[in-house]
C-alpha cells in the first residue's frame, strides 16, 4: 500500500503565486538564477538558490548560503507573500506544455515506506548532493522542493482527480517558458479521505525525479527521530513533500551527452572504431539528427551530423538495464572508444537535457569547448518502472522529465 497524507502547506497568496514560482534549483546555474531573479524580490530562487544574494564567488555549499535561504523564506512569510494553510490539505497541480498535459497530486509521502523500499528508486545518489539538500531542509525547517513520484495508472483515481480539477483553481498562470501551471487546494474532507483510501490500494510508488531530495528527507527524519525522545512516527518529519503523477501522463525527453575530446584519436580512427558497433551514416539535415527510434543516436563531430544505429547483437537484450540506449552508448562507445569508464566522475563528459535542443549540442562543439556530442532517444517510462521493480540501477542521467515542477507553489513545514 502507499501511505500518503495531507499537510498544512505554506504557499504564496494568489496575487504572488506567478512571481514566487521558480524553476527548480538543480536545472539552472547560479548565474542563470541571478539573472532570472534580479528584478523579482519574491522569486523563490532567493530561497532555493540563495547564493544569488551573496558575492558571486560564494561557494553554494557554504553554511551562510543556507542561512540566507532561511532568512529569505522568513522574509516572505513576514511580508505576507507566503501563508500557511490552517488545515491539512491535498493539492492538485496541472502542467500544460504544448500538447502535453499532466495532473499530479501534491501530498506527503512516507519516509518509512521509502526506507522499506515501497517507494522504489532507480538511481544512485551522491553524498555531497544529499548533504546539500539535507542542510537546506534543516535550515529552512521545511521541504521546499517536491519529489517527483509516479505510480502505475489507475483509471478510477485519474477520473476522480480530474473531476476535482474541474473546480475553480487557486492559481492559474503561465511561466515565461510558456508552460501553464494550474493549482487547486482540495478542501473537502470527504475528497481527502477518499484519496487516502484510494492510494492504500497502490502497491508501490516510484521516484521519477528527486532522488537526492528523498534521500535527504530520509536522513533528516532519522536525525530528528534520534533527537526526539517522544518520537511517535506521526511527526511531520516522517513525511516528505511530493507530487505524484500516473505513469502514463509523464513525458521523458532524451538526455544528451557531450565529450571534451576524442581520447587521443584522430577523427578517422574514431569513426573507424565506432563503426565496429554502430552503422555510421552522415546526416545531411543542418538541424541535426534527433533519434526517433530506440537504439539510434545522433552524433555531431567536426561540423557534421551523423546517424548512428546500434548493430543488433552488440548488447545484452535480455537485460532491461543493458538494452537502454544510455547503456548501449556507454558500453559500446563512451567506455571502449572514448575511455569514459565512470561517467559519474569523469570530468570529460557533460550532460544536456533534451529541452535545450540540438542547437546547444552543436554550439558546444563548434565553440571548441567539446569535441563530440550525442543525441539520444528518450528512456521509456515502462523501462524505468521495470528497472526499479528489479532493484536495478539506471546509468546516470538516463531521464529528463518535462515539464519541470515549479518550486515555491507549496512547502511542507516540519513542525
Amino acid at each position: 500500500m502507499s501511505v500518503i497524507r495531507p499537510f498544512r502547506g505554506l504557499r504564496p497568496t494568489e496575487e504572488h503565486a506567478s512571481k514566487v514560482a521558480s524553476p527548480p534549483y538543480d536545472v539552472i546555474s547560479s548565474t542563470e538564477a541571478r539573472e532570472l531573479a534580479k528584478n523579482n524580490p519574491v522569486s523563490f530562487l532567493h530561497v532555493n538558490k540563495p547564493e544569488i544574494d551573496l558575492a558571486e564567488d560564494t561557494d553554494p555549499y557554504d553554511p551562510k548560503v543556507y542561512a540566507r535561504g532561511a532568512e529569505n523564506l522568513q522574509k516572505l512569510i513576514k511580508e505576507g507573500v507566503m501563508v500557511q494553510d490552517e488545515q491539512p490539505h491535498f493539492y492538485l497541480y496541472r502542467q500544460i506544455m504544448g500538447e502535453h498535459r499532466q495532473l499530479g497530486l501534491v501530498a506527503c509521502a512516507s519516509v518509512q515506506e521509502y526506507d522499506n523500499g515501497l517507494i522504489k528508486k532507480h538511481e544512485l545518489t551522491r553524498i555531497d548532493k544529499e548533504d546539500d539538500r539535507m542542510n537546506h531542509i534543516m535550515h529552512l525547517n521545511a521541504q521546499a522542493g517536491p519529489v517527483f513520484l509516479t505510480y502505475r495508472s489507475r483509471p478510477v483515481i485519474t477520473a476522480f482527480l480530474e473531476r476535482l480539477a474541474g473546480e475553480k483553481p487557486d492559481y492559474d498562470f503561465s511561466s515565461p517558458d510558456g508552460i501553464r501551471h494550474t493549482f487547486w487546494v482540495i478542501r473537502s474532507r470527504d475528497a481527502i479521505r477518499r484519496i487516502e483510501e484510494d492510494f492504500l490500494e497502490i502497491p508501490e510508488l516510484y521516484v521519477a525525479d528527486g532522488h537526492h531530495r528523498s534521500a535527504a528527507a530520509a536522513r533528516v527524519c532519522a536525525q530528528r527521530h534520534k533527537e526526539n525522545p517522544k518520537h511517535s512516527g506521526q511527526e511531520e518529519y516522517n513525511f516528505f513533500l511530493s507530487v505524484i503523477f500516473p505513469h502514463n501522463e509523464l513525458q521523458i525527453l532524451g538526455y544528451n551527452r557531450v565529450v571534451s575530446d576524442l581520447n587521443g584519436l584522430s577523427k578517422e580512427i574514431f569513426l573507424e572504431k565506432i563503426s565496429q558497433k554502430f552503422l555510421v551514416r552522415i546526416y545531411s539535415d543542418r538541424h541535426g539528427y534527433k533519434p526517433s527510434v530506440l537504439h539510434d543516436f545522433g552524433m555531431y563531430l567536426d561540423g557534421t551530423w551523423y546517424r548512428l544505429s546500434a548493430i543488433p547483437g552488440t548488447w545484452d537484450d535480455s537485460s532491461t538495464t543493458a538494452r537502454l540506449d544510455v547503456s548501449i552508448l556507454s558500453e559500446n562507445l563512451l567506455k571502449p572508444v572514448l575511455g569514459i569508464g565512470d561517467p559519474r566522475k569523469d570530468k570529460r563528459i557533460d550532460y544536456v537535457g533534451g529541452i535545450r535542443g540540438l542547437g546547444e549540442l552543436k554550439d558546444s562543439v563548434d565553440s571548441g569547448k567539446m569535441a563530440v556530442a550525442f543525441s539520444l532517444f528518450p528512456t521509456r517510462i515502462e523501462d524505468l518502472l521495470a528497472i526499479a521493480d528489479a532493484g536495478e540501477i539506471m546509468p546516470p542521467k538516463s531521464t529528463w522529465f518535462e515539464p519541470k515542477l515549479r518550486s515555491g507553489l507549496v512547502l511542507h513545514m516540519l513542525d
